[in-house]
């Protein structure tokens, strides 16, 4: 029943907002640029964020282990857990996962999707063994941006992976949601990488692409749809109530 539902939720066409949650020390936090010398807490309990969440008719969510990106294994599983057994939200939860112990957990604690992102770039081997004993539909594929490279271990580190390259040689391997975070444009709210994105959809085929970072209005959700996003992770606007949950309730991105 859960692989039907996360198929569900993966392959619907609408636009589709992704509200995220990113934890450190088990309180509801956002870094700027991914900078974690600036972060600001919003909530000491993010299952309470994440009822709000779902009582505005939100679906899903994006959930994030800052603590186990920084440290390089899944550190708050316990906030996975206490969100999954309490809400209906389907999860992708991401943030140090980096062996297939890791993967375990993550789908034990709860999560519908796990979310990938340096894994694919340090152990490509793991994560297409991953891709096939789990099922590609089972994963979230992201990749942090700057300058159109990939970022890695909670973007402390930039790589000489192209983005372009990336998408299509995993959209080879059976992948097909992929989100990115254009890391100058993260917790700035001064908008999306919209120049980004466009170049990604113009040069991929069929990409269904979740935009991540810089999200500050619902304008930036009108346009991201306009383009071809197929939905966005919209964090720090709605947590500075730029963007309402109201707003979200109301509003069909169909």
């Amino acid at each position: 029943m859960e692989t039907n539902r996360t198929s569900e939720i993966v392959n619907r066409k609408s636009f589709q907002i992704i509200p995220a949650i990113d934890i450190i020390g088990g309180k509801c936090v956002r870094l700027s640029q991914g900078d974690y010398a600036q972060t600001k807490v919003y909530n000491e309990y993010p299952l309470e964020v994440a009822k709000m969440f779902e009582d505005a008719g939100l679906q899903r969510l994006h959930l994030v282990d800052l603590d186990g990106a920084k440290a390089g294994k899944v550190t708050n599983w316990k906030v996975l857990e206490s969100i999954a057994t309490n809400t209906k939200l389907t999860i992708d939860f991401g943030g140090g996962i980096k062996a297939l112990e890791d993967v375990d957990v993550v789908f034990n604690s709860g999560a519908s999707l796990a979310t990938i992102g340096s894994m694919a770039i340090k152990d490509e081997q793991l994560f297409k063994f991953l891709l096939t004993s789990f099922g590609a539909h089972k994963f979230f594929l992201g990749a942090d941006i700057k300058d159109e490279k990939i970022a890695i271990g909670g973007w402390l580190e930039t790589t000489e992976t192209n983005i372009i390259d990336f998408v299509k040689k995993y959209q080879e391997a059976g992948v097909t949601e992929f989100f990115c975070t254009d890391i100058s444009k993260d917790g700035m709210m001064q908008g999306p990488g919209i120049e980004l994105y466009n170049k990604m959809l113009a040069e991929t085929d069929g990409l269904q692409l979740t935009a991540s970072g810089g999200v500050s209005c619902m304008e930036d959700l009108y346009q991201l749809k306009a383009i071809g996003c197929a939905g966005a992770i919209v964090g720090k606007a709605i947590y500075e109530n730029q963007i309402t949950l109201k707003q979200l309730a109301e509003t069909e991105f169909t």
